[in-house]
C-alpha cells in the first residue's frame, strides 16, 4: 500500500536527517565552548559520558541474552566510535565547522565500499549514484573554504579519518546487532565508551567553566546534542539497516553545516562570517547537489 510504503520511508529517514541537524547543531556548540578554552579531552570526555548514560534508555527495547562469547564485538565497535568522536573533535578545534562538515559526509562512499566489500548486500547503482553525487556535493561545498593551507589540509585528513571509523562502525552494527538485538548491543557499546571515559580523567579541564558559567552551559549542551545524534544514526542503522541510505541521507549534516555555521558567524563572529559571494554560490550548488542523492537514495528504496 502507498500509505504503508510512505510510513515506512518516514520511519527508515527521518532519524538520520534529525541526527545530521543534531550533529551540526553540537559541532557549533562545542566550537564555541573550544574558542572559550574547553579542551577536546574534556568535550570528549562529556559526550562519552552522556553517550553512555542516553543508550542505557536503550535497555528497554529488548533483545536476547548478553553474547559473553561475542563480547569482543561491542568492544571493537566502542573503540571505532571513540577513535571517530577524537578525530571529529580535533577536525572542528583545527578547523572551520563549515570545511570539516561537509568532509565527514565522505562516509556515504565509505560505506558503499565496505558494504559491497564484506558482501553484506548488492547495492542497486541508484545508490552508487547518490554516494557519488553526494561526494561532488561535498567537494562544491568546501570547495573554496578559507584558512592557512596546511590547517585545511590537516583538518580534511581528521575528518576522513573520523569518516573512515564511523563508516566502519556503521557496516559493523548492521552485521553484529541483530544477533544481540539493538535493546542489548548498543547499550552494552556504549558502556564500554563511557568506561574508556575514565581513562581521560587526568587531561580533563573545567577550569573554563568554573570561571564562565555560560562556558559551562556550552559544554553541556554540546555534549547532549552529540549524543542525542548519535543514539538517532545508531538506532536507525542497528534497528532498521541499510547503512548505505540513512547515509545518504546523514550526508545533508554537511548543507547544514555551512547554512548553520554561516549563520551563527554572522551573529556572533567567526570565520564563515567573511566567505565571499563565490563562496556562497559553490556552496549552494553543492547543496543542491546533495539534495538530489537524497532524493535518489530515497526512490531507490
Amino acid at each position: 500500500m502507498p500509505c504503508s510504503g510512505c510510513i515506512l520511508i518516514f520511519m527508515h529517514l527521518i532519524l538520520p536527517l534529525l541526527a545530521s541537524l543534531l550533529f551540526v547543531c553540537g559541532l557549533i556548540v562545542i566550537k564555541r565552548a573550544g574558542a572559550a578554552g574547553v579542551s577536546s579531552v574534556t568535550t570528549m570526555f562529556c559526550t562519552n559520558v552522556a553517550a553512555a548514560v542516553a543508550f542505557s534508555f536503550l535497555w528497554f527495547l529488548g533483545g536476547e541474552a548478553i553474547r559473553w562469547d561475542l563480547w569482543w564485538q561491542p568492544f571493537i565497535i566502542a573503540k571505532l566510535f571513540v577513535f571517530g568522536l577524537g578525530f571529529t573533535f580535533l577536525a572542528i578545534e583545527r578547523g572551520d565547522v563549515s570545511l570539516a562538515t561537509p568532509i565527514f559526509g565522505v562516509k556515504v562512499v565509505f560505506v558503499a565500499m565496505l558494504l559491497t566489500a564484506t558482501g553484506e548486500q548488492q547495492l542497486p547503482w541508484q545508490v552508487w549514484l547518490a554516494a557519488a553525487l553526494a561526494t561532488l556535493g561535498i567537494g562544491l561545498i568546501q570547495w573554496t573554504g578559507k584558512g592557512h593551507r596546511h590547517h585545511v589540509i590537516f583538518t580534511v585528513g581528521l575528518a576522513l579519518a573520523a569518516a573512515g571509523c564511523y563508516a566502519t562502525f556503521d557496516v559493523l552494527v548492521q552485521g553484529w546487532a541483530p544477533a544481540w538485538g539493538a535493546g542489548r548491543f548498543l547499550p552494552v557499546v556504549y558502556w564500554i565508551v563511557g568506561f574508556a571515559a575514565l581513562f581521560l580523567l587526568p587531561w580533563v579541564d573545567f577550569q573554563p567553566c568554573k570561571k564562565k558559567r555560560h562556558v559551562a552551559g556550552l559544554l553541556l549542551a554540546g555534549s547532549l546534542l552529540i549524543a542525542m545524534q548519535a543514539i538517532c544514526i545508531v538506532v536507525a542503522v542497528g534497528v532498521f539497516g541499510d547503512a548505505a541510505r540513512v547515509n545518504v541521507v546523514y550526508a545533508l549534516r554537511g548543507l547544514w553545516g555551512v547554512v548553520l555555521a554561516w549563520l551563527v558567524a554572522r551573529k556572533w563572529g567567526g570565520a564563515e562570517a567573511e566567505h565571499s559571494r563565490e563562496t556562497m554560490l559553490f556552496r549552494v550548488a553543492g547543496a543542491t547537489v546533495l539534495t538530489a542523492a537524497v532524493i535518489l537514495a530515497i526512490v531507490a528504496g
